[in-house]
């Protein structure tokens, strides 16, 4: 658990040096589900957030804990960002490894509009 803390404080250290003013797309996920939010740290908001609990993708997704679930909650969240005039972020994979359902989700959102 300590090398996890270590991990994910170390990567968001790298986030924060680099995001320059820039909103941060973050990735959370559970074994049941996903969930995404664009994060303006300066106001300390979430300004957009969806996951597959969401209502826009309920009865459109079977379950929230595979890829086909977070391709959509990508989908969703770049939809709902561009729709406030957000374009672009900072992918925050939160410690998780680049792989499987955070991938589908980054590359999800990047097709549907936002530039990270």
């Amino acid at each position: 658990m300590e090398q996890y803390r270590y991990r994910l404080e170390r990567t968001r250290k790298k986030i924060r040096a680099s995001a320059s003013g820039r909103l941060r797309l973050t990735v959370s996920r559970t074994l049941k589900h996903i969930y995404a939010q664009v994060i303006d740290d300066a106001m300390g908001q979430t300004l957009v957030a969806a996951s597959s609990l969401s209502p826009e993708l309920q009865g459109k997704i079977k379950t929230g804990g595979n890829i086909a679930a977070a391709e959509a909650v990508g989908t969703l969240v770049a939809e709902k960002a561009l729709a406030k005039g957000l374009k672009q972020v900072v992918f925050d994979r939160g410690g998780h490894v680049y792989h499987g359902r955070i991938k589908a989700l980054a590359e999800a959102a990047r097709k549907a509009g936002l530039d990270f």
